[in-house]
């Protein structure tokens, strides 16, 4: 696993998806960072942009994966043959 430094555990949200993107709400003003998962393989972006295959970062199902945001950001996901459950924290 890939060390990404260290932080608290801020505010999480989840939000389904399916063909159509599931879509958090803003990040908090303090945020540079968020932990995600998925419960199925998804397409994930973190610029608030609708993923797709070619405008998204591919994630596995239950991997956790961070990513560098930019507070008031918003995370979206959209499957890849199947809907899931997209979950973030934010790491303050």
């Amino acid at each position: 696993m890939q060390y990404v430094g260290t932080g608290r555990l801020g505010p999480a949200q989840n939000v389904a998806y399916t063909g159509t993107a599931g879509a958090t709400t803003a990040i908090g003003t303090q945020t540079y960072k968020v932990r995600v998962l998925v419960t199925t393989d998804a397409f994930v972006t973190t610029d608030g942009t609708t993923p797709s295959n070619t405008s998204g970062a591919y994630v596995p199902a239950l991997q956790v994966e961070y990513f560098t945001t930019t507070p008031g950001q918003v995370v979206k996901a959209v499957q890849v043959s199947a809907g899931g459950t997209l979950y973030i924290t934010e790491i303050v």
